[in-house]
């Protein structure tokens, strides 16, 4: 049979100590394994210089919302720009007025609403915003832990022929698994020359308990005579999947509960446990602890260490597991002692078995699950372990065939560097049960590409150096940053393929901007180019103020002149610039479109020109600034003359205003 601890991923025991029967009953448990632009500098000045001026098209927002020239637009902005600079706190004083004019907003606002409320620790609102951010968003991983997999056969078939795979070479007729590196050795679980007296319920063939035995590794990955390893490491029970630490003086392994000569609990139930030991002067394992997260209430076997041996990972059935055994890890303190176990998530953990992890030296997390989609029984799965040392795992990825077949195949372990390993499985055409194979993996799992690109000026073209970029996660979740260098390109490395990403860009002087790429399904490169808006504009005589803050609407109801509240919103910034240099004198132009009559349209547009100049003086800009005519339909920009049919969109393209600067 299987050994008992090996049954962890397959079966949950009991042991009955009369007359030496050991009753097996099926049930599986396993192991696993801103730039902050600081404030944007205000122009300074009012001053000429070369006949150029500069404009802030965001301070001038704020100037004109203190004026009282308000929009959900001009809110929205304003946000955003704190947001996005990490000012949250500021973020919020504007986001709650838009959500108060306006509950209804894009999903996107939600969340960063949610964020700047907790800045603000108004942590009951932010939940409920966190909740509508749910309902507008779907399936959204910040308010859904987790979607279901879809194509996961064709998923495997991109991921196999990545592994060449043969017998070990010291397999025997009984269950061979479960290897672990111990510097040029490998240690294993087996069942060859235990006992005679454990049998279960099932169609396999008894075996014996498992004890650990050694084997050199050559060169070339393969291993060498077997030998027993441990000696007061094994007992008449179980022991398997042990764990060591890089200078060989600390193990840790599973066991039976057996400790001081018992073998099981007072309710004659035997489980699995997590054990310790270390090296002693003589070079004997001495000092055999259990773990203090252990319990006769549950099982917990198959640690594994993570690179720099402060963290423990292991499977268990404790209280608070999602499925019949989940991954856990548990933080080692530099005392020796352990942390509180802590699920690693729904990412991982399903309602089935998930089992021997292993940590490769890269932070890869290997582990065997069958709940995740596989091939049958066991499979073996990756993932990468997040560097901030958050729950947050990204992708779970099935390692593929050869290494998964339609059988169990489990307890996968790699070297980083030789890509060379071991994995155990009792697929066909093995010689034991269980049976020990060795790998080497011909190419990553990984599918990564370079995101490249320049940062330039949108009006310009000019290169520009010094740009911080921050690329994040379809969820928004930052993932690297970066700064444009002399030349203004960047590049992001090892980015995901068939994944969207977002790239926000800031510099001084410019608008942030956010660039949506989605990277291709194959490695290489993917580029984007990223030109950003200068909120410094560059303006002088004969440029129009209203191509600068995107006025090409005139504002008026039909046959009427008077200025509307929301035109008013759009004159303020007008406004706002003649104010900060009261040197600057414009003309301002008015046009129709080509319905109503040619003389109609003239006397319309002229009317509309001189109210326009006349709301303006009446907030203290001096008439002599300030001249005004109306062009009527005389100056068309498209083909939408007197006979010519257009659609409404194409005639409103010509009810446009100019606000053309004729003295700085």
């Amino acid at each position: 049979m299987k050994s008992t601890i090996h049954e962890f991923r397959k079966n949950n025991f009991k042991i009955v100590s009369k007359n030496k029967i050991i009753y097996l009953v099926l049930v599986t448990l396993t192991c696993l394994n801103s730039y902050s632009q600081g404030s944007r500098k205000e122009v300074k000045g009012n001053k000429e210089y070369d006949k150029y001026a500069y404009v802030d098209a965001i301070k001038t927002y704020e100037r004109i919302y203190n004026k009282g020239y308000k929009s959900p637009d001009l809110l929205l902005k304003i946000g955003n720009a704190y947001y996005f600079n990490a000012e949250l706190e500021k973020a919020n004083k504007w986001y709650d007025e838009l959500y108060a004019s306006n509950p209804d907003q894009e999903a996107e606002f939600y969340y960063r609403f949610a964020q700047t409320l907790k800045a603000t620790k108004e942590y009951t609102k932010s939940d409920a915003m966190m909740a509508k951010f749910g309902e507008k968003s779907g399936n959204d991983s910040r308010a859904k832990l987790f979607s279901q997999k879809r194509n996961y056969l064709e998923d495997i078939k991109n991921n196999s022929g990545r592994y060449k795979i043969e017998n070990a070479g010291i397999n025997s007729k009984y269950s061979d698994y479960g290897t672990a590196f111990m510097g040029t050795k490998v240690i294993f679980s087996s069942a060859r020359d235990t006992g005679n007296f454990s049998k279960r319920i099932h169609t396999w063939t008894g075996q014996y308990f498992t004890n650990l035995y050694g084997s050199p590794i050559a060169e070339d990955g393969s291993l060498g005579a077997v030998d027993k390893f441990g000696k007061k490491l094994n007992t008449k029970f179980h022991e398997d999947t042990p764990a060591f630490t890089k200078d060989g003086k600390t193990v840790y392994f599973t066991r039976n509960n057996f400790l001081d000569g018992r073998g099981y609990d007072g309710k004659k139930v035997t489980l699995l446990k997590i054990y310790t030991a270390k090296v002693d002067k003589d070079g004997q394992w001495n000092n055999i602890t259990a773990l203090p997260f252990n319990s006769d209430n549950y099982q917990s076997a198959h640690p594994a260490l993570s690179p720099d041996e402060k963290t423990l990972y292991f499977a268990s059935d404790m209280e608070g597991s999602r499925g019949q055994s989940d991954l856990y890890r548990v933080k080692i303190n530099e005392d020796g002692s352990f942390g509180t176990p802590e699920n690693l998530g729904d990412k991982i953990n399903t309602s089935g078995r998930e089992t021997y992890p292993f940590v490769n030296d890269d932070n890869e997390l290997y582990f065997a699950s069958d709940g995740q989609p596989g091939l049958g029984g066991l499979d073996i799965f990756i993932t990468k372990l997040p560097k901030d040392g958050s729950l947050e795992f990204k992708q779970v990825l099935n390692v593929g065939e050869e290494a998964n077949s339609p059988k169990d195949d489990f307890a996968l372990i790699i070297n980083s560097k030789t890509k060379r390993g071991f994995l155990s499985s009792n697929r066909d055409g093995g010689q034991g049960n269980d049976d020990i194979y060795k790998f080497i993996e011909t190419r990553p799992i990984w599918c990564e590409q370079l995101l490249f690109g320049v940062v330039t000026d949108a009006k310009t073209n000019a290169v520009l150096p010094n740009a911080k970029l921050i690329l994040f996660d379809e969820k928004f979740n930052q993932l690297k940053e970066t700064t444009s260098d002399a030349e203004g390109n960047y590049e992001f490395k090892e980015i995901e393929c068939g994944t969207k990403y977002f790239v926000r860009t800031s510099l001084e002087s410019y608008t942030t901007k956010e660039s949506a790429v989605i990277i291709g399904k194959t490695d290489g490169k993917t580029e984007l180019n990223i030109e950003l808006e200068n909120t410094q504009k560059q303006v002088k005589p004969g440029d129009d103020l209203a191509d600068i803050f995107g006025i090409n609407l005139i504002y008026f109801d039909l046959d009427k002149w008077n200025i509307r509240p929301d035109a008013a919103v759009d004159l303020a910034k007008i406004l706002d610039v003649l104010e900060q240099y009261p040197s600057m004198k414009i003309d301002i132009r008015s046009h129709t479109d080509s319905r109503a009559s040619f003389a109609y349209n003239v006397k319309l547009s002229d009317r509309r020109a001189n109210s326009t100049m006349q709301w303006l003086i009446s907030k203290g800009i001096a008439k002599e600034r300030l001249t005004s005519k109306g062009f009527g339909e005389t100056q068309l920009i498209n083909k939408c003359a007197d006979g010519v049919e257009c659609t409404e969109a194409e005639h409103q393209l010509n009810r446009r205003s100019q606000f053309v600067i004729t003295s700085l």
